[in-house]
């Protein structure tokens, strides 16, 4: 993490541990950054009330919203149980959201939930005297950064690649690659081992793919759509012909391939372009009407490297994956942890 950021989430931190205090919570910050078995938190800090000391391990967010509230999820969940998410604003929506997940949670206007008997705080609707900042970041994590990121966490074995090949897989500029891979040096995800070059390898994988699957939900998922259509029924999806039209499976229809586990109640696929004969067998409609009310969302690819070999009429899965998270919605991401353990962890120990 660069120094900016790291800057402004300790301020972040700070700001939020006073209006922890002024709710009466006895709060200090213990450690910065410390190492949790394979997680690593933002913070350990520590709450006294009434002669009972918890130990929580912080995960810090700015900009929360139900499109990266996935991604925040999942590192809290590595983080252990006892967790806690610190974020500049929780509005009163997500914060019923966390309250009915027992996500223990602080912001810096004051919104907080403890639950740890018989301490009980619970406090929603507190304003913020000013809008959170936006969230800015390194090159690597804006929208052609985000493709690279992808493709090396996909393959990353492709570190090693000539950046023009690499470029190719990403699909981006030549020059995209050149000005991504010092950023992720810089950031400590990208090192030559032993200083000799070809020897280059990726370094704290898990933590690389939060960033990136919080990144992708704000910057660069909301390009990639071209169109939302309305279809007479969902019934029978897996017999659309995809392949015949150039396109892929993502997200639920994805998941529901991968995973024999979700129905989907979107279908997502993937094209260079809106497949018209598709479109029109399949009767879409961009409006809903009597009769045409289930939803076809079609995104475009940004990638040019194959899948999963057993799975080739679906998206990567890091992808389906990563589309669960934003969602938002606990069922899918309840699905996107399947996808994760079944396929998505094996990419950190190839590579």
């Amino acid at each position: 993490m660069d120094k900016t950021t790291l800057a402004t989430e300790h301020m972040l931190l700070d700001t939020a541990v006073e209006a922890a205090r002024e709710l009466g919570v006895v709060m200090e910050i213990v450690q910065r950054e410390p190492q949790l078995g394979r997680a690593r938190a933002d913070a350990l800090v520590r709450v006294k009330h009434g002669g009972q000391e918890v130990l929580y391990a912080v995960e810090v967010r700015r900009a929360l919203h139900p499109a990266t509230l996935g991604a925040a999820l999942q590192q809290l969940e590595r983080l252990g149980p006892q967790a806690m998410l610190v974020t500049d604003y929780v509005t009163p929506a997500l914060a019923d959201e966390l309250k009915a997940r027992h996500i223990a949670f602080l912001d810096t206007a004051g919104n907080a939930y403890f639950e740890q008997p018989p301490l009980l705080i619970w406090v929603k609707g507190q304003k913020l005297a000013a809008k959170p900042a936006t969230v800015t970041a390194g090159r690597a994590f804006q929208p052609t950064g985000l493709q690279v990121l992808f493709t090396l966490l996909c393959n990353p074995q492709a570190v090693n690649r000539p950046y023009r090949e690499l470029a190719d897989m990403a699909g981006v500029a030549h020059g995209t690659v050149g000005w991504v891979m010092p950023d992720l040096q810089q950031l400590g995800f990208v090192r030559d081992l032993k200083g000799k070059r070809g020897t280059r390898r990726l370094f704290e994988v898990e933590r690389l793919l939060d960033q990136w699957a919080d990144a992708y939900a704000r910057v660069l998922r909301p390009r990639t759509l071209l169109g939302r259509y309305y279809v007479p029924t969902l019934e029978g999806w897996k017999d659309w012909p995809l392949a015949e039209h150039g396109a892929l499976w993502g997200a639920e229809p994805a998941a529901a391939l991968l995973t024999d586990y979700l129905r989907p109640g979107v279908l997502t696929l993937y094209a260079d372009k809106l497949p018209g004969l598709l479109a029109a067998r399949m009767k879409f409609l961009k409006e809903p009407a009597p009769g045409h009310t289930a939803v076809v969302e079609v995104r475009k690819r940004f990638w040019n490297f194959p899948g999963d070999p057993a799975h080739t009429n679906v998206v990567p899965p890091l992808l389906v994956y990563a589309d669960l998270l934003a969602t938002g919605d606990a069922r899918c991401i309840e699905t996107a942890r399947m996808v994760y353990d079944a396929y998505v962890a094996r990419l950190f120990t190839q590579g």
